[in-house]
């Protein structure tokens, strides 16, 4: 089954060039285009994306607020912003807000695919230069380093591959468990580190040096 991507851009030329290039993936498919934060909060909640690709400066409700209200509601969709915005606060707010990728529109066609797979599988996208900024945001490592021997041994392991980019199901066939175990640690991980998401507790890691970005590429963690 192909996965259902929405659309969320106010500028028509680049819903038409997104779509243009993501229909030739048989996997995916484009079910529907928002021209702002508020028309895809709507779609949203009628036809359920796997996920959605949101633009950050839209007229009516931006997109940060609108991936805020649509994860508030539908925690289970995966959405990838995909701006040309790099401010230091729209970072954080769309990565506390929830959101499972963070990329700029220089990207290239067949990374954006990898990247719309790679979030739906549960792994991280973010560019180099999102990354850069999420890191300040990481607590300082003395205190990382005291809250992450709450962590059980599993629940290490769990976290350790989550930040090398591991879906739950990669995580699942690596330590032989099923994947609604590694589902339960990562919410427990998420409970015991105080953060809201997959991305946030990705960068904990890192920050403890469980994880080392790659410079180089596009998706990072």
């Amino acid at each position: 089954m192909a996965i259902r991507v929405l659309l969320a851009d106010d500028h028509c030329m680049v819903r038409e060039g997104l779509r243009l290039f993501l229909e030739h993936d048989p996997e995916l498919e484009i079910i529907a285009e928002a021209r702002d934060g508020a028309e895809a909060v709507d779609i949203t909640r009628h036809l359920h994306p796997d996920v959605i690709l949101m633009d950050i400066l839209m007229p009516i409700m931006d997109g940060i607020s609108a991936t805020a209200t649509i994860l508030a509601e539908l925690p289970t969709i995966k959405i990838i912003v995909l701006t040309n915005v790099l401010e230091h606060s729209s970072v954080v707010r769309a990565v506390k807000a929830g959101a499972s990728g963070y990329l700029l529109k220089d990207i290239q066609a067949d990374e954006l695919c990898s990247a719309i797979k790679a979030v739906l599988a549960g792994q991280v996208q973010l560019s180099p230069q999102v990354s850069a900024h999420l890191m300040r945001e990481v607590q300082c490592p003395e205190t990382s380093i005291s809250i992450s021997k709450n962590l059980t041994e599993r629940e290490s392991d769990v976290l350790r591959l989550l930040a090398q980019g591991h879906s739950n199901k990669d995580i699942a066939r690596h330590l032989h468990v099923v994947e609604d175990t590694v589902k339960s640690h990562v919410r427990h991980i998420l409970s015991k580190l105080g953060v809201q998401s997959r991305t946030q507790a990705a960068l904990y890691a890192t920050r403890l040096g469980w994880a080392t970005p790659d410079p180089g590429g596009q998706h990072i963690l």
